[in-house]
């Protein structure tokens, strides 16, 4: 049962909405624009904030509906195993030679499922750097630190702690290489305007 789950958890997560979006609306391959990244933030930042909400939704929705699944078909431990694989099959999508996303947007649809209440703060405090600093990846790391932390202070149970911690280390992982342009301060910030 966990097998499958995870099987069909990682190719629910491997479908590439922040590259089929862009494809089909913009005409163009984002893996060729931007960061070169298969993500939300690249889609924003090359197409514009409408494309990027509906590539954000697609991914999303990808990390919400394997941990639903995994959560009501096996407990805490389905939610984690359907949420995990979801996370890896988006960063490392078979379609696109292995080479995805960061993991945010799918990680905050898991994150609803099994942490309703603390994606909520989560969510604040994303909205406020990113109103604040304009940098994605600065909200994204900082969230992600955050995690495990209020995973402690809301009383979570061991399973759903120790995965808020890996899944903290993996994302902040991801964005090894925005962490070491926001050091250097060659980061490039969000722009909001309509393409």
């Amino acid at each position: 049962m966990i097998f499958l789950l995870g099987v069909c958890s990682y190719f629910i997560g491997s479908i590439p909405f922040s590259y089929l979006i862009p494809r089909w609306i913009g005409k163009i391959d984002i893996r060729r624009h931007g960061s070169g990244n298969t993500g939300t933030t690249n889609v924003v930042r090359t197409l514009g904030l409408k494309v990027g909400v509906l590539a954000f939704l697609g991914d999303f929705l990808k990390g919400v509906i394997p941990a639903l699944i995994g959560l009501l078909w096996l407990g805490e431990l389905g939610g984690v195993v359907g949420g995990a694989l979801a996370v890896i099959g988006h960063c490392h999508p078979v379609w696109l030679k292995f080479k995805g996303g960061k993991g945010v947007a799918t990680s905050a649809g898991i994150l609803l499922v099994l942490f309703p209440d603390i994606v909520v703060i989560l969510v604040v405090v994303q909205a406020l750097i990113i109103g604040f600093t304009r940098y994605m990846s600065l909200a994204s790391i900082i969230s992600a630190v955050l995690l495990p932390i209020l995973a402690i202070v809301f009383s979570k149970s061991t399973l759903f702690i120790l995965f808020s911690f890996l899944l903290a280390i993996y994302v902040i992982f991801r964005h090894r290489s925005n962490l070491k342009r926001l050091i250097n301060g060659t980061e490039t910030k969000l722009n909001f305007k309509k393409k």
